[in-house]
């Protein structure tokens, strides 16, 4: 086994460790603000998949497209965590802003 196979193995297990853990995270939280925290985790472990394609497969088709989806998800998990935390606040409260009343004076 070389030492290539040895880091592979590291970053795909660090991956799969990381995915379970957002996913657990997920389903065991009890609100939706809770939850919203647990996709980062979900987020570095396809980062993880992705280093190790690349690792594995050097620079080519596979290892691009692995790439794209990593730089992907980088991008846009904000971007969804933001549009969830919105239609929750929006669910609950019925506005996203914050009324008058709830803002504390110093």
């Amino acid at each position: 086994m070389t030492l290539r196979h040895v880091v592979v193995d590291v970053f795909l297990w660090l991956g799969v460790a990381l995915t379970l853990i957002g996913c657990l995270g997920v389903v065991l939280m009890r609100t939706v603000y809770d939850r919203l925290h647990f996709s980062s985790p979900a987020v570095l472990g396809g980062v993880c998949v992705a280093i190790a394609v690349v690792i594995q497969k050097s620079f080519s088709l596979v290892a691009d497209k692995s790439i794209l989806i990593a730089v992907l998800l980088i991008v846009l998990s904000p971007l969804l965590t933001h549009a969830t935390a919105r239609a929750a606040r929006l669910a609950e409260h019925g506005e996203w802003r914050v009324a008058d009343e709830e803002v504390e004076d110093p």
